[in-house]
């Protein structure tokens, strides 16, 4: 048995989870990642079969989770994340949300591990307040078509709390805000992927309401050195992790029609029900307690990105 730390990330072959097993191996750990691929991608983590301090369970996490061996950390990354996904799939969301956080949170206490759970802005809602701190209850419909993936993590963030409490577990909350960076599903439906895809194709970008709405988005590389800060961090309440930067949805199609040189000519559809109309964390607990802030602007992301989805674009 080799002495290296050994993390087990689950939603491993995810866009997030993949580029989270890159990171842990390149600082020394063994990596055990663990997908269902209902969402992943094999193709996120082929680069790393293969290696000896990296293994693929295919298992479904709100079933049931079985390691052999030890497990210092546990990140926990398995989820739907797009809205056309766990609009489609609403039971499955919830599940992996509760049970597999239930059975992973489980897990964590045999193991004696320190388990981080992927929390996001969603639990915020529609935000009555601006930017938002993590203080902040949220302004959630528990029973619009958004509920799924939201109540999920606001159930992930309770139980966690209750481990933490109870049972005196080394929990950790991350609340993610819009993140981008290569291999994003093309066809996930959020904004970026939906916008670069149409422009590289050349189509019309598909703006919902009047392109008023912002979001603030952050470079995967920029969020995947906040999650590796917090999970080594002695912080146990959420911590926002995300870009400041905001920009209107409008704003935003005009930057990627430039970037890609096509001339922005929208098309517009209707707001979807209980989309929020603002999105803009507050980092200041980021910076404070992890010594954290974004490096890559938004400029030079999606310049990084765009080379992945020119790739990708049939």
């Amino acid at each position: 048995m080799s002495d290296k730390k050994r993390i087990l990330i689950t939603g491993g072959a995810g866009f997030l989870g993949s580029h989270l097993c890159d990171r842990f191996l390149a600082e020394g750990y063994h990596v055990i990642a663990m997908d269902n691929l209902v969402t992943g991608d094999i193709g996120n983590i082929e680069h790393l079969f293969g290696r000896e301090d990296f293994e693929f369970h295919h298992a479904d996490v709100s079933k049931f989770v079985f390691v052999p061996g030890k497990l210092d950390y546990i990140l926990h990354f398995a989820s739907p994340a797009s809205p056309i996904d766990y609009l489609k799939i609403p039971i499955q969301t919830l599940k992996v949300g509760s049970l597999g956080t239930h059975n992973l949170l489980g897990l964590a206490r045999v193991k004696g591990a320190r388990v981080l759970i992927a929390s996001t802005s969603e639990v915020y809602g529609d935000p009555e307040i601006h930017p938002q701190v993590e203080e902040y209850f949220g302004n959630v419909n528990p029973v619009g078509p958004r509920g799924c993936y939201d109540e999920a993590k606001r159930f992930q963030e309770a139980i966690t709390m209750a481990y933490h409490n109870h049972h005196g577990l080394e929990t950790r909350i991350i609340r993610i805000f819009n993140t981008y960076g290569p291999r994003m599903r093309l066809d996930d439906g959020r904004v970026l992927p939906a916008f670069l895809s149409q422009a590289l194709r050349g189509e019309a970008l598909t703006v919902f309401g009047d392109g008023s709405q912002t979001r603030s988005f952050c470079y995967v590389d920029d969020l995947v050195e906040g999650i590796y800060r917090l999970l080594l961090s002695d912080y146990h309440l959420p911590v926002n992790i995300g870009n400041p930067s905001e920009i209107t949805i409008k704003e935003f199609g005009e930057e990627i029609a430039r970037l890609t040189g096509v001339e922005f000519k929208p098309t517009y559809q209707a707001l979807p029900e209980n989309d929020p109309m603002k999105r803009k964390p507050d980092i200041t607990k980021a910076k404070e307690i992890l010594g954290w802030e974004p490096k890559v602007d938004r400029a030079e992301g999606l310049r990084r990105t765009l080379e992945y989805f020119k790739e990708h674009v049939k």
